[in-house]
């Protein structure tokens, strides 16, 4: 009831991810996804099936979902057995979504903008150089914004690696855009980069001061 509002799911973490976000608290998931101990499609399946009668469907995050090559035979199979799909991701595979989307396997996507469509920020906000993720970030959100289904872009700010005309600079470009979330900071032990722990969030009228200018570009923006 908190991945996807007013819809009641199940959650499925899908280990390993293209970025290594400093501020990620996922750090298994990320880094160290082989050692985790597997769970088979059969008993993901088995499991979904015998609470048929109260789930609404599935929440697909990670890590990033579409880094993994039978995610569109996966969402198939969601589909066919009458359940509905959320899909979380980075906007890094725009090919992929595109196939998701075009094939009708998902009813809502919410995808993390890391910062500003620049490349130097997007690259110390996401931990690695990834040649093009700019375009493909923005080729992403087109392809949302025109996809006729439920979806909401979300932005982590934190201190460092954020600021006001950032978050202006990402609300500008996805101006007209159904929902815009921000999250604030949280800090955390387990963040990929252990200095942050060190890092103070924004306060409340901060982040209300960023909430209100992206206001002007995005109707229903949120801090949550």
């Amino acid at each position: 009831m908190i991945d996807w509002e007013r819809m009641i799911v199940s959650t499925l973490y899908l280990g390993g991810c293209n970025f290594r976000c400093p501020f990620c608290y996922n750090t298994d998931l990320v880094k160290n996804a082989m050692n985790l101990p597997a769970i088979t499609e059969e008993k993901v399946f088995s499991f979904l099936i015998k609470r048929k009668s109260f789930l609404d469907g599935i929440c697909l995050s990670g890590g990033e979902p579409t880094i993994h090559n039978g995610i569109i035979e996966f969402l198939t199979k969601i589909k066919s057995e009458g359940l509905k799909g959320k899909l979380d991701t980075n906007g890094s595979s725009p090919e992929i979504l595109a196939e998701i989307i075009e094939n009708n396997l998902i009813d809502f996507v919410a995808m993390d903008i890391k910062n500003c469509l620049k490349e130097e920020p997007y690259f110390k906000t996401i931990g690695v150089y990834c040649q093009g993720i700019v375009a493909k970030v923005k080729k992403s959100i087109a392809l949302i914004m025109d996809s006729g289904i439920d979806y909401e872009f979300r932005t982590t700010i934190v201190p460092g690696f954020h600021d006001l005309e950032m978050i202006e600079d990402i609300a500008g470009n996805i101006k007209g855009a159904q929902r815009y979330i921000l999250q604030n900071f949280i800090q955390s032990e387990e963040m990929l980069d252990p200095n942050l722990k060190f890092i103070k969030p924004f306060s409340h009228y901060k982040m209300t001061e960023i909430l209100k200018k992206a206001e002007l570009y995005v109707k229903e923006c949120r801090i949550r």
